[in-house]
């Protein structure tokens, strides 16, 4: 049978990376605007720095411990009606933080807000497997990242806008309705199988589902329904936890970018506030290019070299490119050299950001829901490590030298974990074992 070629009757699938792209912009509006509200917020509520820095920690800490089960729920019941869900929750409790009376009821808020946000991504993930042969998989992260980097990019000087206009309280009501808006759109026309859409063609159901004619593909690739998840198999795989320790210096270095880099930049390099807002929106800028790139890449090299050279290989390479960038920001001596190696140290790591999301659908499609669950929530275990460890550090020695330092060396490790990765090694390869083990229980 010739290979399937690229349908031209109908693209419904290009649908759902357009819902994806919508999905992490709104998602970064709501999760970044606080920033920009914050000065605000803590002149209004009489909060102090130490106080609303547990604000933001409730949001990482709660994140973090949702992920899983979210991604488990979606792997169950489908991205559907779970990123339905995720969403209304979110948009809800980021308009219940305008409403906000004092610290106790925003630290409250902002927990359940990242209660509701946690599982966004794994379930887009979920969404991939089942839309986009393995082919396609990196672009089509690519592109749902690219939307994350567009919405830091946007949020800050939207919410600005916003709070200057109306004020801060309005400026969470009306973010919170995008996401409202998101989630109607979404339910009403997402499938969670392409075979059940009417917007789907045959040329392009036969395009998607090309990868179910290999006699090893998961369930999900060969569009049948996902057995019992093998949690023994899971938590005893060296992919799993090789996977975690590569996100967890991901998510280290990256919250560096969402929370202290404006404060480097005018407090230690002495830009200004024009100079520092343009230095600090341009690691997203990059990162988004980095994002579009780094997936068509890997899908590229995916086709040519293999998983291990497109995944691994390019995820070690672009890590430690990271690494060398943000080491070399410290040997600098202009002000402008140190900010520029920052920001094309975040492309450098964004370049590989499709790929450790591809991963997860290559070692377990059926699974991909709770996988990258597991990954994200170590991701952001370093996002709460990493600024922690920034401002102890430039507190206690009054230098960034120590924690540019730190942060390339966790990027060097993280370099480090790609290579333990085994991309082509199947989980579901061993399912059968297990379940044939553990028949007739729940």
């Amino acid at each position: 049978m010739p290979a399937p070629r690229p349908p031209h009757a109908s693209r419904a699938r290009r649908r759902v990376l357009a819902f994806a792209f919508l999905l992490a912009v709104v998602t970064y509006l709501d999760r970044i605007c606080i920033s920009a509200a914050a000065p605000f917020m803590m002149r209004e509520l009489g909060l102090g720095v130490i106080q609303m820095s547990v604000v933001f920690s409730a949001f990482t800490l709660a994140y973090s411990i949702f992920e899983v089960p979210s991604g488990w729920l979606g792997d169950r019941r489908g991205p559907r009606r779970v990123l339905t869900r995720i969403v209304l929750w979110w948009s809800a409790f980021t308009m219940l933080t305008g409403a906000a009376r004092g610290y106790a009821s925003l630290v409250s808020i902002r927990f359940l807000f990242g209660a509701g946000e946690a599982g966004a991504f794994p379930n887009m993930a979920r969404a991939f497997s089942r839309w986009f042969p393995a082919r396609e998989r990196g672009q089509a992260g690519g592109i749902l990242f690219f939307g994350s980097r567009a919405g830091g990019m946007l949020s800050a000087p939207l919410a600005l806008l916003l709070i200057a206009t109306w004020g801060w309280r309005a400026s969470f009501a009306i973010f919170g309705a995008a996401g409202l808006l998101w989630a109607a759109a979404w339910h009403a026309w997402y499938r969670d199988s392409p075979a059940d859409h009417p917007a789907v063609s045959a040329e392009e159901l036969a395009w998607i589902e090309q990868d179910r004619a290999s006699p090893g593909a998961p369930a999900a690739w060969r569009g049948g329904a996902p057995g019992r998840t093998p949690w023994r198999l899971l938590l005893g795989s060296r992919n799993l936890w090789a996977l975690c320790a590569m996100y967890f210096g991901f998510g280290y270095g990256l919250y560096f970018y969402f929370t202290w880099l404006p404060t480097y930049l005018i407090r230690e390099l002495g830009f200004s506030a024009l100079g520092g807002g343009f230095f600090a929106a341009l690691p997203f800028l990059l990162a988004g290019i980095a994002d579009l790139a780094g997936g068509w890449c890997t899908d590229l090299l995916a086709r040519t070299h293999g998983l291990r050279v497109a995944r691994c290989w390019l995820g070690a390479a672009s890590f430690a490119a990271c690494a060398a960038l943000m080491f070399g920001s410290t040997l600098a001596a202009a002000p402008v050299a140190k900010a520029l190696l920052l920001a094309f140290a975040l492309g450098a790591a964004d370049f590989a950001l499709s790929a450790c999301w591809a991963v997860p659908l290559d070692i377990g499609a059926d699974h991909a829901g709770v996988i990258t669950g597991f990954m994200n929530t170590f991701g952001n275990l370093g996002g709460l490590a990493g600024p922690l460890v920034v401002g102890i550090a430039v507190e206690r020695w009054q230098s960034w030298t120590f924690p540019f330092h730190l942060t390339s060396a966790v990027y060097l490790l993280s370099a480090l974990a790609w290579l333990a990765i085994d991309p082509e090694a199947r989980l579901e390869s061993r399912q059968p074992v297990i379940e044939a083990m553990t028949a007739g229980a729940d």
